[in-house]
């Protein structure tokens, strides 16, 4: 055993020296081996600050973080720098800046330089005020999360003192109790539970509530004691802080140089909570900022929305147009002094007596034009766009619609600066599971050994089956016979435990099992009410009787015969055997429902009943061996010859034992010859049973604090609702898992008893392998048996051939794998989840062999992966096929409807799965993604030149059908067309496997691809990975230059979620990674048709419109003093005073907008879900098209030109002063303003009308306080009393009146034309609100045949038809044309 263990650490050291140059030298001395690390900066040194450790640690500890945190984005000094730096990174905040400087030139300026910073200074204000605020919600948090206590070994008192967690550094040892919150990321060291468990709920970090298992490093899981920290004398070497929570790679080097290899399974991540252990130790290895929580708190990611995108384009031209109206005023100023340069008035020399040359008198005028004009550029459109979709992100959260009762929540808006986006969106890339489906994963059909069991008493459970409150649900299940009795039984205990939450939540009352993880004394800790995946839909399976008959027939005699011998016995060891690997293929965590959140164990070997003086020698032996393994490390010094199975035997932390604990006292009497048809010997099996030490025995447990019924009161926990489905299949046929440790899974067998099976390996599941397998030894047979299940896409090539097993085997095995083929492909066309299951049995020494390759992989840091891989492929080779399994994810509510309304507004819907073709199409048939008139493209080819002719030729096919059916597409159409067939053009869909998809997505073919799929109505890709989703995302959104929204609920969802202009997370029962990830989480499917067709057509039209009339606002205001240079010879002086003039934009005219993008309702909610086609118009950017800009900036002018030139006229000739001039030019301006506004607004409310009425008040009590305070002010134009004087001046409520009417005119008359002639579809479905409620569905109805009738007419103009001649395309069926598709039947 020495010589492989050397091996390994050769082979580990020369894995090091490729990826860093000193890596060869670190295997003489630890130091070396640090500075290598330090000097290649991927791995990291953890040693505590103890012992003989001391002097390193100081030069190491100077090189990590503490763990005081800080999300603060400042401090108490850095604040006002720093937000005035981030501040000015705004163009416009720079620019304004630029003008108050510039103001403070005696050249050129224009106005007082206290008035030309107010603008600048209250925008500034505002906004660093809504940041301090934040910031300081964040401090409050920061401080209280750093002074949490926890127990931190001191080396000074030589005890666990309490410690706050800002003080806790890498290195310490932490000492946690139940229910408290892991500190720091850290290794374990020491668990109280016997087998070395800690359960944690790691609710803060993904939102799953379920129990994750962790366990102790190798070699520590069996102490006696508590880990004393003075004598701990290792040290780890793990790699640099990184933000993967899922992984984590390293190892535990002792003093003699012997190494432990560490997983994710050895981490303790920092937020998670401890539960169900009393006591757990260990050490810190990332502290602070460097722990993976912190690394993955990363703050609100930003995306920019699409319509700030065009405002910015905008505001460049508005910057042009300032350019060109100052350049205007500096040439007229020049000509101005030139013409009249003998006339001093007009050009007034310097002090020293010489006069301004005209040319630089108009360079400095340009500057001061650009003063003047300077609100041209709207400083408070920013401050007022953001104070809009505040206003509108409240809106949408407090819609009572998007509350889910079930699930007790509502929408979450995460993103407060894209909901303009949801107005928008052109393509929706949805997931399956969990999204268009319930992902309540129930189990209906299952094949075994090439023989199908249809379940039908299930299937009719499942259709009638309705989930009901707690109070009628025992009695409604009394048909289900006494299994669905007990198990029914079992869940009202579970709900129980539950009562004391008093939650009013559906799944509470449903039935599932309780999650409290606290108990007295820890009220304070927050805990989850609810264990998901365990709704009775889920749990109650009523067994197929024909099964039921067979498993009956299972016994350890069974066992006992050879494989071949009979075809009856063949079969049993099958059935056994499939759901041996149902009930422990997985990671599920057994819990107890009268103690909530207690984990399942066996029974102490002291608490068993004792019979006899052989039964007590027997425990003995159990508890020297127990002892005898649980050193931490292996001798290095034996040299002997070792044979395969002493190899297995004594490599002890890797908890190889040759037999289970179980069968430790009879292994020498297994050992001996005997005759195994004898009746003597036949009855060794029952002995070894009535000695075993297993969970669920009622009998043998008298002193056991938790006693089980045969029916196992036991919660199960599951990562995934698929393994809660198998879980609980299993359990149905009395295969019970009753508890699970590190070291053994123990489940009870109807006919066999407890059954403890040796845990070896678990190979979990990946994306790559597709599957996940147990190593485990069992306790019948005493053999090392591979359990594996995954797709059947990988499953069937890992089968075993004809050369690898007898002649009578492989033709049996041929058989059972074309029957398990066909009701895979059964399963799938009815819709259904399939999973193949198989397993190996192993001798020692193949068993041996494979685990010197594993111990190099566990035992690495670079490429642990890749070694990782290698290893589970070897070992899930040559697998005999047990069967497969049928589980059913029933769509969520309202999804067939919401995908309707989403293609009649004109959104393409893709779908996104990592299920097979069958399962993926079926759905999409069920939800109506795809119609049965709908033909099928389906792509599956094996190379990348295939593939690129298979599509070529599609398309070819699609452009001939289109021309030859363009003559007789009008009579198609009156024949076959429907509302829901045609709203969206063509009739076909696509699609796509993975493998397929990883050629399509190559650059050579993505050009191609998007062709064929923006020609189909829908797209369906299959066995898609994560990273497949992203690209997919990202390859739409950029060589399409569309809007994408993709909506998930799971992890592997969380990338696409990121790329796409808008993600949406489904709160569901995966956990919380994809909300957390995205921009709006929702809790249902169908909540994206209201959010989309009512509040993203909202949000886009408020605030489009708000934006428009900010631009037609300002450009008209700054006109007025534009007009008025043409009259003072280009001077840049004002008719109206400074004070006025700022605050007309930044005061009387800003809350107005504001409430106008917020409250501003040109549709009705109930009308836009009736009429999804009204969204187009904001796909199609209707509202915000760039001659809808220009038009605004024409009518800004022209109504500037009538507010100027009618007081003009009006006073012509009169000998009237500046100001007087130019205070009804200001009053007009203002009606003018405000009631544009009322114009364009489509629903006036008691607020538009009361802020309209106080900003004109408003406006008037200033100007006459004004007036009657500053006679001073300015001397050479004083306003003193000029409000005052025109209040009693007759002509001036004339001018107002006139000029208001005369400038809106126009805009009216071209509303009330538009309403009448030429009403958008807008304005026509604002007057179906008016109507009664029958007329109302009547001109609906009327609408929508309409709808039908002009997308005839627009779809025979560009494209011809809609039936295509579609096929189901393969590389395998033809390469050189289309053929048709077989549909597949609902």
């Amino acid at each position: 055993m020495a010589d492989h263990i050397r091996w390994a650490r050769y082979h580990w050291q020369r894995l090091v020296s490729t990826e860093g140059g000193e890596g060869s030298r670190s295997s003489h001395s630890n130091n070396k081996c640090y500075q290598s690390s330090k000097t290649i900066g991927k791995h990291r040194i953890v040693i505590p600050c103890l012992g003989h450790f001391k002097e390193e640690y100081e030069k190491v500890s100077k090189l990590y973080m503490n763990n005081k945190i800080r999300t603060t984005k400042y401090t108490l000094w850095s604040f006002l720098p720093r937000n005035l730096f981030e501040q000015f990174h705004r163009v416009a905040n720079l620019y304004f800046l630029f003008l108050v400087v510039l103001n403070w030139v005696p050249l050129v300026e224009a106005f007082q330089k206290e008035i030309t910073m107010l603008p600048l200074v209250a925008v500034l204000t505002i906004i660093a005020v809504k940041d301090g605020l934040e910031d300081y919600s964040k401090y409050k948090m920061d401080k209280h999360i750093n002074n949490l206590l926890t127990k931190v070994y001191s080396r000074k008192e030589k005890k666990y003192i309490d410690e706050c967690w800002k003080n806790v550094n890498v290195g310490d040892f932490i000492r946690l109790s139940r229910n408290e919150i892991v500190p720091a990321d850290m290794v374990l060291l020491y668990s109280s539970d016997l087998d070395g468990i800690c359960y944690i709920e790691t609710a803060g970090l993904d939102g799953e509530t379920n129990l994750k298992q962790r366990q102790v490093v190798r070699g520590y899981s069996e102490q006696v004691s508590e880990i004393d920290p003075e004598k701990f004398s290792s040290r780890i070497e793990c790699e640099s802080p990184n933000n993967d929570l899922s992984h984590f790679q390293g190892f535990v080097e002792h003093s003699n140089k012997d190494r432990v290899g560490l997983s994710k399974e050895n981490l303790l991540l920092r937020g998670c909570t401890v539960r169900n252990t009393e006591a757990v130790v260990g050490i810190v290895v990332y502290a602070g900022h460097e722990t993976k929580a912190m690394l993955n708190n990363s703050g609100p990611h930003y995306k920019r929305s699409k319509l700030e995108r065009k405002v910015n384009t905008d505001i460049l031209w508005c910057v042009l147009l300032l350019i060109f109206m100052c350049l205007t005023g500096a040439i007229g100023h020049g000509l101005w002094l030139s013409r009249y340069s003998e006339i001093p008035f007009f050009n007034i020399p310097e002090p020293d007596g010489k006069s301004i040359p005209p040319t630089l008198a108009g360079f400095n005028m340009f500057w001061t034009m650009i003063i003047l004009l300077q609100v041209l550029i709207p400083i408070s459109l920013y401050v007022s766009i953001e104070i809009v979709k505040l206003g509108q992100i409240y809106l949408i959260q407090n819609d009572i619609d998007f509350y889910h009762e079930k699930t007790d929540s509502t929408i979450q808006c995460r993103a407060l600066n894209i909901a303009e986006d949801l107005g928008q969106i052109q393509y929706i890339l949805s997931d399956k599971t969990g999204t268009l489906t319930e992902n309540k994963m129930v189990f209906r059909r299952c094949s075994i050994a090439g023989q199908e069991y249809c379940h039908e008493e299930n299937a009719k459970r499942l259709e009638s089956y309705q989930e009901m409150d707690s109070e009628d649900e025992d009695s409604a299940d009394d048909q289900h016979g006494s299994l669905t009795q007990m198990s029914k039984w079992q869940e009202h205990n579970c709900r129980a435990g539950n009562e004391p939450l008093k939650r009013k939540s559906l799944n509470q009352l449903s039935g599932s099992c309780p999650a409290l993880g606290r108990e007295d004394g820890a009220s304070d800790v927050p805990h989850s009410g609810h264990v998901a995946f365990s709704s009775p839909i889920e749990t109650d399976v009523v067994p197929d009787a024909q099964l039921l008959e067979k498993f009956s027939h299972i016994s350890f005699h069974s066992y006992q015969q050879p494989e071949a011998s009979s075809k009856l016995s063949l079969e049993t060891m099958y059935i056994a055997d499939f759901f041996l690997a149902l009930a422990i293929c997985n990671t599920v965590v057994v819990s107890v429902p009268n103690q909530p959140r207690q984990k399942m164990r066996p029974p102490l070997l002291g608490r068993m009943p004792i019979k006899s003086l052989e039964e007590i020698r027997q425990m003995f032996q159990r508890l020297s061996v127990r002892r005898l393994s649980s050193s931490p490390l292996p001798s290095v010094k034996e040299s002997s010859p070792e044979s395969p199975s002493s190899f297995v035997s004594k490599l002890s932390i890797f908890r190889m034992k040759l037999a289970s604990p179980a069968l430790d006292g009879a292994a020498q009497g297994a050992a001996e010859p005997h005759n195994t048809d004898s009746p003597e010997n036949s009855r060794v099996p029952q002995e070894l049973h009535g000695v075993n030490v297993a969970a669920g025995c009622e009998n043998n447990s008298v002193t056991s604090s938790i006693k089980l019924s045969p029916l196992s009161k036991v919660c199960y926990e599951a990562e995934s609702p698929d393994e809660a489905a198998l879980v609980h299949a299993a359990r149905a046929y009395k295969c019970i898992l009753q508890s699970r440790t590190p070291e053994q899974i123990t489940v009870d067998f109807a006919n066999l008893g407890s059954l403890t099976f040796q845990l070896l390996h678990i190979l979990p599941f990946d994306s790559v392998r597709k599957r996940m397998s147990v190593v485990v030894r069992h306790p019948v047979s005493n053999k090392v048996v591979v359990y594996t299940k995954g797709a059947d896409s990988v499953m069937m090539d890992l089968l075993r051939t004809a050369s690898e097993a007898g002649n009578h085997s492989a033709m049996e095995q041929k058989k059972i794998k074309e029957r398990t083929q066909k009701h895979l492909d059964e399963y799938a066309r009815r819709g259904l989840r399939t999973l193949c299951i198989a397993k190996r049995v192993m001798s020692d020494a193949e068993y041996a062999e494979w685990l010197k390759d594993h111990f190099l992989a566990e035992t690495s840091i670079d490429n642990r992966e890749e070694l990782l891989l290698e290893s589970a492929f070897s070992l899930e080779t040559e697998l005999t096929l047990l069967g497969a399994t049928g589980i059913e994810d029933r769509l969520q509510e309202g999804v067939p409807d919401t995908i309707q309304a989403l293609r009649k507004a004109g959104i393409k819907i893709w779908m996104l799965t990592g299920d097979k073709r069958e399962t993926a199409v079926n759905i999409a048939y069920a939800c109506k993604l795809l119609e049965p008139d709908d033909r099928i493209f389906t792509l599956k080819s094996q190379s990348r030149d295939a593939c690129a002719l298979v599509m070529s030729k599609i398309l070819e096919g699609i452009q001939k059908n289109t021309s030859a059916k363009k003559k007789n597409s009008q009579k198609l159409w009156d024949v076959s067309a429907s509302p829901s067939t045609q709203s969206l053009g063509f009739s076909a869909g696509l699609v796509i496997d993975g493998r397929t998809l990883e050629h399509v997505l190559h650059d050579s073919l993505q050009n191609i691809f998007l062709e064929l799929a923006e020609r189909c109505r829908a797209v369906v890709c299959c066995r898609a990975t994560p990273l497949q989703k992203s690209v997919l995302v990202r390859l739409v959104r950029n060589k399409l230059q569309a809007m994408t929204l993709a909506v998930g609920d799971g992890a592997n969802d969380v990338s696409m979620i990121q790329v796409a202009d808008i993600g949406v997370g489904i709160l569901g029962q995966e956990g919380m990674q994809a909300v957390m990830a995205s921009d709006f989480a929702i809790s249902q499917f169908r909540h994206l048709r209201k959010l989309l067709l009512v509040h993203g057509h909202w949000c886009y039209t408020r605030l489009t419109n708000m934006v428009l009339y900010f631009f037609y606002k300002n450009v008209a205001y700054v006109n007025l003093l534009f007009w008025y240079q043409f009259f003072c010879g280009f001077s840049g002086t004002s008719m109206t005073d400074f004070w006025i003039l700022i605050l007309f934009n930044l005061l009387f005219t800003s809350v107005p907008p504001i409430i106008y993008g917020v409250l501003d309702k040109d549709v009705s909610a109930e009308i836009l879900m009736q009429l999804p086609q009204l969204y187009m118009m904001g796909q199609k950017s209707v509202a915000y098209l760039p001659s809808a800009f220009w038009i605004t900036l024409l009518d800004a002018f022209y109504q500037s030109l009538i507010c100027f030139f009618v007081p003009y006229f009006t006073y012509y000739g009169s000998d009237i002063d500046i100001f007087s001039f130019g205070n009804p030019i200001n009053t007009a301006a203002l009606f003018i303003i405000l009631f544009h506004l009322l114009i364009e607004c489509k629903s006036v409310t008691w607020i538009h009308t009361v802020v309209i009425a106080g900003s004109i008040l408003l406006y008037f009590v200033f100007a006459l306080a004004f007036g009657a305070t500053c006679k001073t002010h300015n001397p050479s134009s004083n306003p003193y009393w000029i409000m005052e004087k025109h209040m009693t001046d007759p002509v001036f409520y004339l001018i107002c009146l006139l000029t208001t009417c005369v400038a809106l005119l126009p805009r009216y008359l071209l509303r009330v034309l538009q309403g009448t002639l030429f009403p958008s579809p807008v304005l026509r479905a604002k007057h179906l609100d008016r109507l009664s409620p029958t007329m109302q569905r009547e001109a609906v109805k009327r609408w929508r045949d309409d709808c039908i009738v002009n997308y005839r007419v627009e779809f025979q103009a560009t494209s011809g038809s809609s039936s295509l001649a579609t096929g189901a395309v393969s590389e395998e069926e033809s390469m050189t044309s289309a053929s048709p598709a077989s549909k597949i039947p609902l």
